[in-house]
């Protein structure tokens, strides 16, 4: 089976981790649909009791195959899209985190590139022999760190409630 290998980021997520929920809430992704990813060892996170604990650069992993999933690739495609992943984005962390240039991932699920120069980018698309698919990392990214940004406990407003609906027994 495919095992994740951990890539240590610097930027604002750099050390922070993310609950399943946390997770779910930015990607669009359901609780038990990253429950079996992690048992099917796509992507695995940390296990704290029953909590799920994901790194920044799982939390990218899972937002990319997200973004994947939607456009239909498959499981098997995304496996190898993350292998490339995973070996490209050791070397190139910080041309993804710097943000001077927009960093996208293109593939037609067997071919894969990482690009951050538009004319490649355009170049790959035109002379695609299959449809080419377009996925942000580095929004995926912006995504993350806005989260983390976003993330301040929440205040319970103080005053009164708006009443439930109050059910009468029908008679009759």
């Amino acid at each position: 089976m495919f095992k994740t290998k951990k890539i240590r980021i610097d930027s604002n997520l750099g050390g922070r981790e993310f609950t399943s929920s946390a997770i779910s809430e930015v990607t669009g992704v359901s609780l038990r649909q990253l429950q079996w990813w992690d048992e099917q060892k796509v992507v695995s996170p940390r296990h704290e009791g029953h909590k799920r604990l994901y790194l920044a650069e799982e939390a990218i992993e899972i937002a990319v195959i997200a973004e994947l999933r939607r456009k239909g690739f498959s499981l098997q495609k995304i496996r190898r899209v993350l292998r490339f992943l995973q070996k490209e984005m050791g070397k190139r962390l910080t041309e993804i985190f710097s943000a001077v240039s927009d960093m996208h991932l293109v593939t037609d699920g067997k071919s894969i590139y990482l690009e951050s120069e538009s004319d490649s980018i355009i170049d790959l698309l035109k002379n695609a022999d299959e449809p080419m698919f377009l996925v942000c990392v580095t929004d995926q990214v912006r995504r993350l760190e806005a989260t983390v940004v976003d993330e301040a406990p929440a205040r319970k407003s103080v005053g009164r409630e708006t009443p439930r609906a109050v059910r009468r027994p029908r008679v009759g």
